[in-house]
């Protein structure tokens, strides 16, 4: 998340004081690039390993500062969330055994967080975003106690003027909002770097842009975000929604986002990025002092460009320009792409990462100029239609060529991988390794979001939703701490008794049924009375216009009804014989607290309500059914010892 010694630009001054040493960035930039002063004739890839970090119920565990205390590992880092962890690792020279050492440095990394997460009773899990999360965990205290989050939360939610609103419509549809940016910790990823010379920067940056898409389509590993199933890769989506701090009137004139994936093909330079990105964002935060870098490159030194580097962080392409420096102090130029998912495995996430590195010099060699021989919206769609869908999207490639994601890599890309693997000198027993992971996962139609959702489908029977998510969190963990195997190679969930079976019933979350029949106060009450028998339930809830929970109709207030002679009156309302304000819970009641407040009450059912909208409803016979199932586990477990 970059430097944390920051704070909230929050007025007018210190604005202007920014601004005044961004623009003084930007022009000492285009001075280095003038007098050729940043490294060339060399290659480096590098990576950032992001990480959720998980308790024994696969539930998400906010143990972060406490497991950095532990570990005592330069690499690792704080991320937004104290259940979220970032590695950085080791940059190296492409070619040779680069990848190699890669895998060895990522296994080492999450080695040695695993062991210091164990010792906070927790573990370390790879994937694009867990499946177990829900929007409890997603509250300012779960943030991670850094000046520059805080800065951030603030900044961001200033420029919005109100809540953080999200709809995703995948397989299910997701409508949600939130008062901070904490959505975007749901999101973790695997970030690589290429840095490229800065004359050959504008047709590289062309090229990651052209094949973001297809690697992307191979390596989907995000298929649910809090209880629904969404896109191949949700990461996308919600990224984009989590810290958009357009206000309505920026986004009803089409403003570009924060998160985007750009609008046009680079024509010459990485200044046109820099400089597009401060003149259409705002800035956010700031430090307290800021040295002049056209002076420092006045006195013969090398600038930091630390305004500039402040705000780029602030702005998230999905393939993001950046300046460094390497270990004797020579500026450079990196691409970093930061589309790729945490997991499902480390060599699944080192084949992605050998697939786009291969790409990058295998399309530079097919050819000159990408963007002479591809339309940049066909680039944009592409990168969208592999989100959503994974390796089932269409794409149209080089020439308007039209293909199926799984067509286009295994027919023209995996060659061209292979081939520039090669051409950069890689090993050729690593380039087997690697890319033959891809095309075993692309023949076989097996990336981790395909895994997950045939699991939740085939244990659908057997369990409740939060169930079937904890035990495919639970199958990734065991695969990552095991045999470490790629992901098309892993069978499908099954439901196994385990040590944390009783998480699964703990809350009314967890066991609240959220396909609900609703009436409005205005509705006939006959229409109430036939959902009953219809559905055979005994309660209906009534909600407003917009989803607010208003009342609720029981099958006794109908026989109350019936008995006074007024069944069948078309003069009679819901509203007319409802329950105002109904005893209600939240989906983070106890289990055991909504049974009490039931018996207390003598009410047959409770609606479940959460930022004052009705998201579902727990009855009698749940409560019923939940009992009947700890009943049997528990006598099982008796038998058994």
């Amino acid at each position: 998340m970059g430097d944390h010694d920051v704070n909230e630009t929050s007025d007018d001054i210190s604005q202007r004081v920014f601004v005044k040493a961004l623009l003084d960035d930007v022009n000492a930039l285009e001075d280095m690039l003038e007098r050729e002063m940043f490294e060339t004739g060399i290659r480096r890839i590098g990576a950032e390993q992001e990480m959720f970090l998980v308790d024994r119920t696969m539930g998400p565990a906010s143990v972060a500062t406490e497991l950095l205390d532990k570990a005592n590992d330069e690499r690792l880092t704080t991320e937004l969330a104290r259940f979220n962890l970032e590695a950085n690792l080791t940059p190296h020279v492409f070619g040779r055994d680069c990848l190699r050492k890669l895998e060895q440095e990522l296994e080492d990394v999450v080695a040695a967080a695993r062991a210091a997460a164990n010792a906070c009773d927790a573990d370390v899990l790879l994937v694009g975003i867990l499946p177990t999360l829900r929007k409890s965990d997603l509250g300012l205290d779960n943030m991670c106690p850094i000046p520059r989050y805080h800065a951030l939360n603030r900044a961001m939610s200033k420029l919005r003027g109100g809540d953080f609103h999200v709809v995703i419509k995948g397989l299910d549809e997701l409508e949600t909002t939130h008062d901070n940016v904490m959505l975007e910790s749901c999101n973790t990823s695997f970030q690589i770097h290429f840095q490229v010379a800065p004359k050959e920067f504008a047709r590289l940056y062309n090229v990651a842009q052209a094949v973001t898409a297809p690697v992307l389509a191979a390596a989907v590993n995000s298929p649910v975000l809090l209880g629904r199933r969404l896109w191949a890769e949700t990461r996308v989506a919600l990224f984009q929604r989590s810290v958009d701090a357009r206000s309505s009137a920026h986004q009803a004139r089409g403003l570009r986002p924060r998160v985007s994936f750009g609008d046009a093909w680079v024509k010459e330079s990485v200044l046109e990025i820099f400089r597009e990105d401060i003149a259409l964002f705002r800035v956010v935060l700031g430090q307290q002092e800021y040295q002049s870098s056209r002076a420092e490159l006045a006195a013969g030194r090398i600038p930091k460009l630390q305004a500039l580097r402040l705000h780029n962080g602030t702005v998230y392409r999905w393939n993001r320009a950046c300046y460094g420096f390497s270990d004797d102090g020579m500026p450079h130029l990196r691409i970093e792409n930061r589309v790729l998912p945490a997991g499902p495995s480390i060599v699944d996430e080192v084949a992605n990462a050998a697939f786009y590195f291969g790409l990058m010099s295998g399309v530079t060699s097919e050819y000159e100029d990408i963007a002479k021989v591809m339309d940049f919206d066909d680039a944009k769609n592409n990168f969208f239609a592999a989100a959503r869908h994974g390796l089932g999207a269409q794409f149209r490639w080089v020439g308007g060529e039209t293909y199926t994601a799984s067509g286009l890599i295994l027919e023209r890309l995996l060659p061209l991988a292979r081939e520039g693997l090669r051409r950069s000198q890689i090993d050729e027993e690593d380039v087997a390794r690697y890319l033959d992971i891809i095309e075993a996962r692309v023949r076989t139609q097996s990336t981790g979001s395909t895994w997950a959702l045939r699991s939740l489908s085939a244990m659908a029977p057997q369990a409740p939703l939060d169930q079937r998510h904890r035990r495919i969190t639970r199958a990734m963990l065991e695969h990552q701490r095991g045999d470490r195997a790629p992901v098309h190679t892993w069978e499908p969930c099954t439901i196994e008794r385990d040590d944390a079976w009783r998480e699964a019933y703990r809350t009314v979350g967890q066991i609240m049924s959220t396909n609900l029949l609703t009436v409005r106060p205005e509705d006939l009450v006959d229409l109430a009375a036939s959902m009953m028998d219809w559905e055979k339930i005994r309660h209906v809830p009534v909600e407003d216009d917009e989803g607010r929970l208003v009342g609720i109709v029981s099958h006794r207030a109908l026989l109350r009804l019936v008995a006074r002679g007024q069944a069948g009156d078309a003069q009679v309302a819901v509203k007319d014989i409802m329950r105002r304000d109904p005893v209600s819970v939240t989906p983070q009641t106890q289990t055991i607290e909504a049974m009490k407040l039931m018996r207390d009450r003598a009410v047959g059912s409770l609606p479940v309500v959460e930022d004052d909208k009705l998201v579902g409803i727990i009855t009698e016979h749940d409560l019923i059914d939940v009992s009947a199932k700890l009943l049997e586990r528990f006598l099982a477990e008796e038998e058994e010892e």
